[in-house]
């Protein structure tokens, strides 16, 4: 297959098209910096007054969009919360202008989104077929990021939105963040430690995004996270074990929000995602349970 990835250098991206490649897929990776073609992989300049990538993409099999600024970068002052929101809905919109101009339209879009779309509870549980969605700044924008992208279903393209969880990977996403006060012996329970962590391995992510390409019967929402979610209290004490650490130290919630602000929701608040559409569909996830997600990113 050909496949057109936006946001192929970040840290999903990067993994993705390791994948790809491994199986023998053609990637193109949407980029305002293109690089010199590698050994199937092609860079198409996009995002530029000068770019016309449609003319570089024409036969593309299928998009994976997972462009946008990161969540994890630094405090979410309301300049970064705007650059969160319109980076994501730039990019969507353009590949949506990409795909009207394309003569053969891509099978497919597989196309990014959150669990923060799904309102913090520490009793509830939720799958794709859950109707309550949150109402803060995650929620509303994936939940309009989610909106924007079905729109390519009427150039005839199948539309599958994957709502990631926590992405743990040794140097990138969250984990090397919080695993951070572990390694300098002050690890510890965050906030309250009952909050619920919808994890999973950066691996699985990949392999769950080409699942979703391969699939024709997959579409609408699915949630990318591992079936065995953990309480953050639990969650704390496996990095422990996994680093040959103490698990001592509390993190009060005040701590954290003083420092991060409105960022500190994502480890304070939380909710318990299961990946059922996926498990309906016949996924198998190689790392199924956290102890031994962590004993592959720590080995």
């Amino acid at each position: 297959m050909k496949i057109a990835i936006t946001g192929g250098t970040g840290f999903v991206g990067e993994e993705l098209t390791r994948q790809l490649l491994e199986r023998g897929d053609e990637v193109y990776i949407l980029t305002r910096k293109p690089k010199t073609a590698a050994d199937k992989i092609t860079y198409v300049k996009w995002l530029s007054e000068d770019a016309v990538p449609e003319r570089q993409l024409e036969g593309i099999d299928a998009f994976v969009n997972l462009a946008g600024a990161s969540i994890n970068d630094g405090r979410w002052s309301d300049e970064q919360k705007q650059l969160i929101y319109t980076s994501r809905m730039d990019a969507t919109n353009e590949l949506l202008r990409i795909i009207r101009k394309l003569e053969k339209k891509p099978k497919v879009l597989v196309n990014a989104s959150a669990v923060g779309i799904y309102p913090p509870s520490q009793t509830a549980t939720y799958t794709e077929s859950s109707t309550d969605l949150g109402s803060d700044f995650l929620a509303q924008t994936v939940r309009d990021w989610e909106i924007l992208a079905t729109r390519a279903e009427s150039e005839g393209v199948r539309v599958a939105c994957g709502r990631f969880g926590i992405i743990l990977g040794r140097k990138e996403g969250a984990l090397p963040l919080m695993a951070l006060p572990y390694k300098l012996f002050v690890g510890g329970t965050v906030g309250s430690g009952k909050q619920w962590l919808s994890w999973i391995h950066v691996r699985d992510v990949a392999r769950a995004l080409m699942f979703a390409l391969d699939n024709d019967k997959l579409s609408g929402p699915f949630n990318v996270t591992a079936p065995r979610p953990k309480r953050m209290k639990e969650f704390g004490k496996e990095i422990a074990h996994a680093l040959g650490r103490p698990h001592w130290i509390p993190v009060p919630s005040i701590a954290l929000k003083a420092v991060l602000g409105d960022k500190s929701q994502l480890v304070l608040k939380g909710q318990q995602v299961l990946p059922t559409v996926l498990e309906e569909h016949g996924f198998q996830f190689k790392f199924p349970n956290l102890r031994s997600a962590l004993a592959d990113i720590y080995k």
